[in-house]
Order: C-alpha cells, then sequence, then structure tokens
C-alpha cells in the first residue's frame, strides 16, 4: 500500500490552503494588527521603559499582530458566535 497520497499534506491541499481565503484574512489580520501596535508604540507608547509591552516596538508588534489574529480567527469573525 502506498501511504503517501492519503496524507492530508499532499501538495493539492497545501496549496489549496495557501491560496485560500482564510490564510489571506488572517495573513491581512496579523499585518493590520502589526501595524497598529507599531503605531500605539509611537504615539502613546511609554517613554520611561517601566511598561514592558509598550517601550519596545518589537513588543507592540508582536502583541498587536496576536490581537490581529485572534480577532481574525475568532468564532464571531467566522459566524459562530454564541452569546
Amino acid at each position: 500500500m502506498n501511504y503517501v497520497n492519503e496524507t492530508n499534506d499532499s501538495p493539492k491541499n497545501i496549496k489549496k490552503f495557501i491560496v485560500s481565503v482564510a490564510l489571506k484574512k488572517t495573513l491581512l489580520g496579523v499585518l493590520i494588527g502589526s501595524m497598529l501596535g507599531f503605531l500605539y508604540y509611537y504615539f502613546i507608547g511609554c517613554s520611561s521603559g517601566a511598561c514592558t509591552i509598550t517601550s519596545s516596538p518589537y513588543g507592540s508588534i508582536i502583541i498587536g499582530g496576536i490581537f490581529g489574529l485572534l480577532v481574525t480567527n475568532s468564532p464571531c469573525s467566522r459566524g459562530n458566535c454564541k452569546v
């Protein structure tokens, strides 16, 4: 038996995932969140260095990207919101 063609990691499935709308939406959300994180650092950030997240642009960018990821992949963004 040849199990190579029966896996979900076949090139067809990977190519479908790469061109899927879900991946593009997620990457766009991370990119926008990262940009907003940097803008937060630039305009509002902590100049004294006491704030661990906003005292460095890297921390703000990472946190913004994580927020963008969470917003684009939340159940409510897919229409499965249960209140």
